[in-house]
């Protein structure tokens, strides 16, 4: 699909991801790119780039994907839709009705807008949280869903609608798995932060990081800039259906990922470890890394960065905020 002159409304579009790709859009000559977020987790400062292009702004009337009438009047007159908006694995474990009414019946007003006003296609970001536990890996698309928290279950009933969706009204629809993305502009202080964050505040700080159990827990861990590639390649595409895993298929345990982050620190501080408390011991996904196969022969995304280019870059980002403060 050709991009020229057309116009695209990133929903969540101030977040981590979502800011990426809208600068990414702006790199092909688009008509427009109108960001949509009501900046529950968006900020600002992460769009202060793509709004120097005149050809983005920001809808002005508020940017929530609850509040259907506005959701539709934001996207009248759109071409295609990237959906972003979420809320996080650990806010939907607090707040599992506001999750409901977020990442499911949200999803539901996106479809159904995307129906009303004749989108040519809707980009959407599901999450391997829908696979839980591993049973094999890699793991391919047809893994079974082992989930077993409140954010995974709004994925996979969103994976649900959206199937329906593109069923019933033919609405085309790529879905995207992503595995642990991190990179610049992620919230590096809140609580509901990522791990690489977390881990990298403590360094700063002075204080031993500190891996629950014994550090074996393995992920795949995926620079921003790959998965942002992916979403506008997922757009691009010929393919009007399908959900995709955006991962590296590297496996990567916690302990191999603090041990770099501390090297790339040149940090002395030993890695503390603690038990997991029941709660987390009950929850926790061992291992997780999804296999690209599918994504490169469909899509044709194949990942840029490896993680110790990555973290570095995230790194240098971090000194840079520190310098503007």
């Amino acid at each position: 699909m050709e991009l020229k002159d057309s116009r695209i409304l990133v929903i969540g579009g101030a977040g981590f991801i979502g800011s990426y790709v809208a600068m990414e859009l702006l790199k092909h000559p688009v008509k427009e790119v109108i960001i949509y977020d009501n900046f529950a987790r968006g900020k600002m400062t992460n769009i202060e780039e793509p709004l120097k292009d005149p050809r983005c702004k920001l809808f002005p009337h508020g940017g929530d994907i609850r509040e259907i009438d506005i959701l539709n009047e934001a996207m009248n007159g759109m071409d295609y839709v990237v959906c972003l908006s979420a809320m996080w694995l650990l806010h939907c474990k607090d707040y599992p009705r506001t999750a409901f009414d977020v990442n499911v019946a949200g999803t539901f007003n996106v479809l159904e807008a995307c129906v009303k006003n004749n989108i040519k296609k809707l980009v959407w970001s599901s999450s391997a949280s829908v696979y839980g536990d591993a049973v094999e890996l890699p793991m391919t698309e047809n893994h079974p869903f082992n989930n077993k928290n409140f954010y995974g279950a709004t994925k996979i009933a969103g994976e649900a609608m959206a199937t329906a969706f593109n069923d019933r009204y033919n609405l085309p629809i790529i879905g995207l798995r992503y595995m642990n993305v991190y990179g610049p502009n992620q919230d590096q202080t809140a609580a509901y932060t990522g791990v690489i964050p977390i881990m990298l505040n403590k360094i700063d700080e002075n204080v031993s990081p500190v891996i629950n159990g014994d550090g074996s827990q393995a992920y795949d861990f995926i620079y921003v800039e790959d998965v942002v590639r992916c979403n506008v390649m997922s757009l691009t595409s010929d393919t009007t259906f399908g959900f995709y895993n955006v991962g590296t298929e590297i496996q990567t345990s916690i302990k191999t990922l603090c041990d770099t982050i501390l090297r790339l620190k040149d940090s002395a501080l030993k890695v503390q470890y603690k038990p997991y408390s029941a709660d987390d011991a009950r929850a926790l996904v061992q291992n997780r890394i999804g296999s690209r196969e599918k994504a490169e022969k469909e899509l044709g995304f194949k990942y840029k960065y490896e993680l110790e280019e990555g973290l570095q870059k995230l790194i240098d980002w971090r000194e840079s905020q520190k310098n503007k403060n």
